[in-house]
């Protein structure tokens, strides 16, 4: 028998991430998710020769007030060797979430009021079940239909 107080929430299929001072667990995403996410990161492409479009998918990021591990951020420069050694602290200029079943209100309606008050300019949720997108800035949400193509504040575009 495997004692479970030994094991890490990776090994027990669950993840954890701090909103707020609010702890939020998760079970670890199913294949269907992670293909989803595949596919968008990989349609990150730079429309604007003045910034990079970097992305990283399902890391610890250290905000200012919570710890999240966004499905994809995306940054104008790549992590530093030191940013890269914990938790990243380099803010997101945009981040995608893939909504999992049984955590919509999680994505939808925690997610991004959290992330523009961190300073992410770009907040892009997508539903596979509905094929919702939801794309927020500060001010304006907008609801569209997948398959849409968002071009970002950073200068980069994403399909989503």
């Amino acid at each position: 028998m495997i004692d479970s107080r030994l094991l890490t929430a990776d090994q027990l299929g669950i993840r954890l991430e701090v909103v707020n001072g609010l702890s939020i667990w998760e079970a670890q995403p199913l294949y269907k998710h992670q293909k989803a996410v595949e596919r968008i990161a990989q349609s990150i492409r730079q429309v604007d020769e003045n910034f990079a479009c970097v992305h990283a998918m399902d890391v610890y990021v250290q905000f200012p007030n919570g710890l999240k591990r966004p499905d994809i951020s995306i940054f104008c420069r790549e992590p530093t060797e030191a940013e890269q050694e914990n938790a990243l602290t380099l803010i997101p200029e945009a981040v995608v979430e893939v909504v999992s079943k049984g955590y919509e209100a999680k994505d939808l309606e925690i997610a991004p009021p959290f992330y523009l008050s961190q300073g992410v300019k770009d907040v892009v949720i997508f539903d596979p079940s509905t094929l919702l997108v939801l794309h927020v800035r500060h001010g304006r949400a907008t609801r569209m239909i997948s398959p849409v193509e968002i071009v970002l504040q950073c200068g980069c575009a994403v399909t989503i």
